[in-house]
């Protein structure tokens, strides 16, 4: 995960140094948000067997029965990225530990400056 997140940053300031001009904040919000559904989404896939799922869950501060309740859903991937249990456990504070640059901070920087 820290590989695809340092070449996913690479790859978000150079496009944002791109099309810095454009002054679009409520599109770099909601693109923001979708990388970061798209990378619980991929987080959910790595963690696979329900055991690990309850375990990880546990761990980021769900409760047990909501974790075992959510780590044996039949929902797909990508629903499951959006659930609140996930939203909670795997938050914009996680990713920013993770290394995981925001779009709408960075530009945000650049215009004040």
């Amino acid at each position: 995960m820290r590989d695809r997140i340092d070449k996913l940053n690479r790859y978000l300031i150079g496009w944002l140094g791109y099309y810095q001009l454009a002054d679009t904040p409520s599109v770099l919000s909601n693109l923001d948000g979708w990388i970061r559904r798209r990378l619980r989404m991929v987080r959910w896939k790595e963690w696979k067997k329900v055991k690990t799922k309850h375990r990880n869950l546990t761990k980021l501060g769900i409760k047990p029965k909501k974790a075992w309740e959510w780590a044996n859903t039949r929902l797909g991937y990508w629903r499951v990225a959006k659930s609140p249990i996930l939203d909670r456990a795997l938050d914009n504070h996680y990713w920013l530990n993770q290394g995981l640059k925001s779009l709408l901070t960075k530009f945000q920087i650049l215009c004040s400056t």
